[in-house]
C-alpha cells in the first residue's frame, strides 16, 4: 500500500492505493487562504499539517488494515511558497504563496541581475521564493534575522512526518536560487539574497527515499512499519508523472485555481525571454518547460462567485452550443499574468458589452479567454522548444466540454500532435461531438476495457487513436484484436504500457506486429529495464532488426526497481478481470 499526500492552495488531498495503483479510498480537508492586502496571499503552515494529519487519522480509522501495510509516502504540493523557520523549526511568520505578487520590485531587481536567468534558466517571478525572502529583509528586518532555514509548503510537511529537511528538484527549480542545468544550489544566487546553503533543505530526486516517517506517527495510524518518505514533486510535475507525461514531447493540460501547459524535456532548454519556466522535473535526468497562466479556473470560479452559484451551473447552457464565438472579450489577469507576459500589475477585463450582455454572455466571454491565454502559452512553447517538438496534450478528461471544445479551438493553429481524454472517455457522444469540430487527432481509450467499448467509439468516430491499456483490456491478443479493428476505421493504436518489464516487451511485440502502432503512449522506453533502450521517431518506436527485437532484460537494474520476483508471473496476474495473456 501507498499513500499520496497532496497540499494544494485550496485544500489537502491524501490517497490510499495499493501497489497495482488502485485507489482503495480518499480523503480530502480544505484549506484557508488570507489575503490582508491587495496582491497579498498567505497561508498558516500549521494548516497544512493539520489538514494532513486529519485525513490520515480518517484513512487510518476507516481503513486500518490498508494503512497498517503502507510501504511509501509521496508528497506533492503548490510550488513557490516561502515558509520561514526559527531554529526550532516553528514557523516565523504566514507563508507567502505562489500567486503572491507583494515583491514585484524585488522580483525586477534580482532579475536585472544576469546571473538568475544564466543559473536559474528562468525569469525571476514575484511569485517564485526568492524575491519574497529579499522584501522581508525589507520589510520584516526582524524576522530576517531569525530565519534559520526556508522550505516549500510539502517539504514543511514532510518535516513533520519524518523530522528532515529535506526537498526534491522540481520544487527547488521554483525558488530562483537552483542551478536548474546542474540540479544544485547556486551559492552565487543565494549569496545575491543573503542566504547560503545552510539555511537550505537536502536535495533529492523526486523518486529518491528523503527519511522514514517519524516512529509516533507510525504507531498513530497503526502502521507496522515506519515508510520511506519519498521526494515527490511540485504539483504540476507530480501531475505529469501521474498521467504519464515523462518522456519527451509529450504535454499535458493542467486546469486548477491557476492553467497550466506542461511539456517534458530530455535536456535543460531554457528560454527566459518568452517567460516560459523551466524546471527540472520530478524523474531524474529530465526536465521541463512550463507556460503558466494565472487565473484558468480560477476565473471561472470568480464569475461564479459574482452571481453566486457554482461553474457548472454556469456553464451548463453552454454545453449545447459552442461553434459561434461571443461578442464580449475577456483578459483573464485577476492577479497579473506569468505566460507570456511576466507583468505583476496587468489586470483583468471585459470589453464589447452591450444592453444585451447576459450571464451566458459574460461565462463564454471568460471561457474564450482563458482558452486563448492557454494558446499564448503554446505559442510560447513552441518558440522556446521550436517548431519541430512534437507535442500531445493530455486533457485527462477533467474539463467540462464546452472549455475543451473552446480549448481544442485556440490550440489548433499551434499543431499539437493530438489531444488526449478531452473529457470523460464513457461520454462518446460528446467526444463525436468534440472530434467534428476539430481536424486535430482525438484519442482516448485510458477507460475504455473491451473491444466492444472501442468499437463504440469508432463507430461515432468519437476518435482517431485508441489507447488500450494492457493489463486491462486483455493483453496482446485483445489489443490485436482491437487494432486491427482501428485499422479498419482509418484509426491508429498507441496503447498505454504499464511500467514494468513484461509489458515493455508486450508492448515492443506490438509495434513489431501491427502497422498503425503509435509509440507516443509507451511511458518507458526501456531506461533500466533493458540492455539497450529503444528510440523515437516522429511517434513510432525505431525497432532494431536483430532476434527478438532487441528485447534483452536488465536483470541486475531490475532487481534494484521491482520489491518482487518479476519471473513470478502471479504477481502480475491480479483476479481482476483482466486477461494478461503474455
Amino acid at each position: 500500500m501507498y499513500i499520496g499526500l497532496d497540499i494544494g492552495t485550496s485544500s489537502v488531498k491524501a490517497v490510499l492505493m495499493d501497489e497495482g495503483q488502485a485507489i482503495i479510498a480518499s480523503r480530502t480537508a480544505p484549506l484557508e487562504v488570507s489575503r490582508p492586502h491587495s496582491g497579498w496571499s498567505e497561508q498558516d503552515a500549521e494548516s497544512w499539517w493539520t489538514a494532513c494529519a486529519g485525513t490520515l487519522d480518517a484513512l487510518a480509522k476507516a481503513h486500518p488494515k490498508e494503512v497498517a501495510a503502507t510501504k511509501g509516502i509521496g508528497l506533492s504540493g503548490h510550488m513557490h511558497g516561502a515558509t520561514l523557520l526559527d531554529r526550532s523549526d516553528r514557523p516565523l511568520r504566514p507563508c507567502i504563496l505562489w500567486n503572491d505578487v507583494r515583491s514585484a520590485a524585488e522580483a525586477a531587481a534580482l532579475d536585472r541581475d544576469p546571473r538568475f536567468r544564466s543559473i536559474s534558466g528562468n525569469i525571476v517571478f514575484p511569485g517564485f521564493t526568492a524575491p519574497k525572502l529579499v522584501w522581508v529583509a525589507h520589510h520584516e528586518p526582524d524576522t530576517f534575522a531569525k530565519v534559520a532555514m526556508v522550505l516549500l509548503p510539502k517539504d514543511y510537511v514532510r518535516l513533520r512526518l519524518t523530522g528532515e529537511h529535506a526537498s526534491e528538484m522540481s520544487d527547488s527549480a521554483g525558488t530562483s536560487w537552483l542551478d536548474v542545468a546542474r540540479r544544485d544550489w547556486s551559492d552565487d544566487l543565494l549569496a545575491a539574497t543573503n542566504l547560503s546553503r545552510g539555511q537550505m533543505p537536502k536535495l533529492y530526486e523526486g523518486s529518491e527515499p528523503t527519511g522514514r516517517l517519524r516512529a509516533e506517527l507510525a504507531q498513530r495510524w497503526g502502521m507496522r512499519s515506519s515508510p520511506v518518505v519519498a521526494g515527490g514533486g511540485g504539483d504540476n510535475a507530480a501531475s505529469a508523472c501521474g498521467v504519464g507525461v515523462v518522456r519527451p514531447g509529450t504535454a499535458f493540460v493542467s486546469l486548477g485555481t491557476s492553467g497550466v501547459l506542461f511539456v517534458s524535456n530530455a535536456r535543460f532548454s531554457p528560454d527566459p525571454e518568452t517567460a516560459v519556466h523551466a524546471f527540472c522535473h520530478a524523474v531524474p535526468n529530465t526536465w521541463h518547460q512550463m507556460g503558466v497562466i494565472l487565473a484558468a479556473a480560477g476565473a471561472l470560479e470568480w464569475l461564479a462567485g459574482v452571481f453566486a452559484t457554482d461553474p457548472a451551473e454556469l456553464t451548463k447552457p453552454l454545453e449545447a452550443d459552442h461553434a459561434r464565438p461571443g461578442g464580449v472579450i475577456f483578459l483573464p489577469y485577476l492577479g497579473g499574468e506569468r505566460t507570456p507576459y511576466n507583468d505583476a500589475k496587468i489586470r483583468a477585463s471585459f470589453s464589447g458589452m452591450s444592453h444585451a450582455t447576459d450571464r451566458n454572455a459574460l461565462t463564454r466571454a471568460v471561457l474564450e479567454g482563458v482558452a486563448y491565454a492557454f494558446a499564448d502559452s503554446l505559442a510560447a512553447l513552441r518558440k522556446a522548444g521550436g517548431e519541430d517538438v512534437d507535442i500531445a496534450i493530455d486533457f485527462h478528461g477533467a474539463i467540462s466540454p464546452a472549455l475543451a471544445k473552446l480549448l481544442i479551438k485556440a490550440l489548433e493553429p499551434y499543431q499539437p500532435m493530438f489531444i488526449e481524454e478531452p473529457c470523460q472517455a464513457q461520454n462518446h457522444d460528446i467526444m463525436a461531438e468534440i472530434a467534428r469540430g476539430t481536424h486535430l487527432p482525438i484519442a482516448t481509450g485510458e477507460r475504455v476495457f473491451t473491444k466492444w467499448g472501442f468499437r463504440e467509439v469508432l463507430e461515432k468516430k468519437a476518435a482517431t487513436i485508441l489507447q488500450p491499456d494492457l493489463c486491462h483490456a486483455g493483453g496482446i491478443t485483445e489489443c490485436r484484436l482491437i487494432a486491427g479493428m482501428a485499422e479498419a476505421y482509418y484509426a491508429a493504436i498507441a496503447p498505454h504500457c504499464p511500467l514494468g518489464p513484461i509489458a515493455l516487451a508486450a508492448g515492443v511485440q506490438l509495434a513489431a506486429s501491427i502497422p498503425n502502432f503509435l509509440a507516443q503512449e509507451q511511458v518507458t522506453l526501456g531506461e533500466g529495464y533493458l540492455k539497450k533502450t529503444f528510440t523515437v521517431r516522429k511517434g513510432y518506436l525505431d525497432l532494431p532488426t536483430g532476434p527478438g527485437l532487441g528485447i534483452e532484460l536488465d536483470e541486475e537494474a531490475l532487481a534494484g526497481k521491482i520489491d518482487h520476483d518479476w519471473r513470478n508471473r502471479e504477481e502480475y496476474d491480479r483476479d481482476d478481470g483482466s486477461v494478461v495473456d503474455w
